[in-house]
């Protein structure tokens, strides 16, 4: 049976996600805010289609052998995406997660059948950091297992950026019909912004790029002033870079901005009761930034961002009004209800 209304498998429901509207944000700076509907993705995240896109590298390399096991150190999102793909081609997976991560993304790793590795939240600077774990481990069952392993390295494998470059941008262009007028998003491993703003680039070389980074993170501070440095601290998770990947390699950001965990809430708490969008912590930080972005581009342009995840991956935190209050941070009214 064919059809275009027909997937063969989960993998090729994956991209493809509508550009929304976002009326609160759009009306704020005269602008019209875009969001790039992520959370639609059948793993309900951004990081499928990286996840998707390192595997078929992998494969097309002759890295990734039948029955053979992905390995990769992540916050959550990409762990889930990996898992998928693994499932849905005959591979295993093995997850490695900082334990400060939300319960909601460790349990839908396991649902998918990874197996789950659980370390301290130590600096990139620590050999126990959950990226270079993560590194050993996969060098340490490739030699131990039978089908052997790979490591999916999210935050220096191009085929990231190349997922984001091939597909998310090419998207955008088509569905704003050539009109976007800036891009902003957060950055974790930089594969989503470097993609994104590779493919604008290339079809309208004066595209503004912004970068929202949270406290705590030192990109803000590279793009402002040349110098990688962290200030405070942030309750997001899965994005804020301290170092330069290779996904990041080259970018040139023309707006960096650097959100509060304050804007940040009261983005996603907007979108929540006004928008019916219920929304992770990196859109929250991404939705802010579009605003701040309108704010400096002016009124009439048309600004694309990210909506990354479900909130429902964070309910048990940044919809938890004691977890916010423990932490000085406000909780709408509706939300201790």
């Amino acid at each position: 049976m064919s059809s275009p209304e027909i997937r063969a498998s989960v993998l090729d429901a994956i991209g493809e996600t509508p550009l929304i509207r976002l009326r609160l944000a759009s009306e704020a700076t005269g602008c019209e805010i875009l969001g790039k509907a992520e959370f639609m993705n059948p793993g309900q995240s951004v990081k499928d289609r990286a996840a998707l896109y390192i595997v078929r590298d992998a494969e097309r390399r002759g890295l990734l052998r039948p029955g053979g096991r992905i390995v990769e150190g992540t916050a959550g999102n990409t762990g889930i995406g990996l898992a998928m793909v693994a499932k849905a081609l005959g591979y295993r997976a093995t997850i490695v997660i900082p334990r400060t991560q939300s319960q909601e993304k460790k349990d839908a790793i396991r649902l998918m059948g990874a197996e789950l590795v659980e370390v301290d939240a130590v600096p990139y600077s620590d050999p126990n950091n959950y990226v270079r774990y993560s590194g050993r481990l996969a060098a340490e069952l490739d030699a131990s297992e039978p089908a052997g392993a790979i490591w999916a390295n999210q935050f220096d494998n191009i085929a990231n950026r190349a997922a984001h470059a091939e597909t998310t941008g090419p998207e955008i262009w088509r569905q704003t019909a050539g009109g976007v007028d800036g891009f902003i998003c957060a950055v974790g491993t930089g594969g989503t912004l470097a993609g994104v703003a590779q493919a604008l680039r290339e079809k309208k070389p004066d595209v503004a790029i912004g970068l929202a980074d949270p406290f705590g993170a030192a990109l803000y501070e590279w793009y402002a002033h040349g110098e990688l440095k962290a200030e405070g601290g942030s309750i997001s998770e899965g994005i804020g870079q301290s170092r330069i990947t290779a996904n990041l390699e080259g970018l040139v950001v023309d707006y960096p901005f650097r959100i509060s965990d304050r804007e940040m809430l009261e983005a996603i708490f907007a979108l929540a009761e006004h928008e019916g969008l219920v929304m992770g912590g990196s859109t929250g930080v991404n939705v802010a930034g579009a605003v701040a972005l309108g704010h400096a581009l002016g009124p009439g342009h048309t600004i694309v961002t990210i909506l990354a995840d479900y909130g429902s991956r964070y309910q048990s935190k940044l919809f938890d009004p004691a977890f916010l209050e423990a932490r000085g941070l406000p909780a709408p009214p509706w939300l201790k209800r």
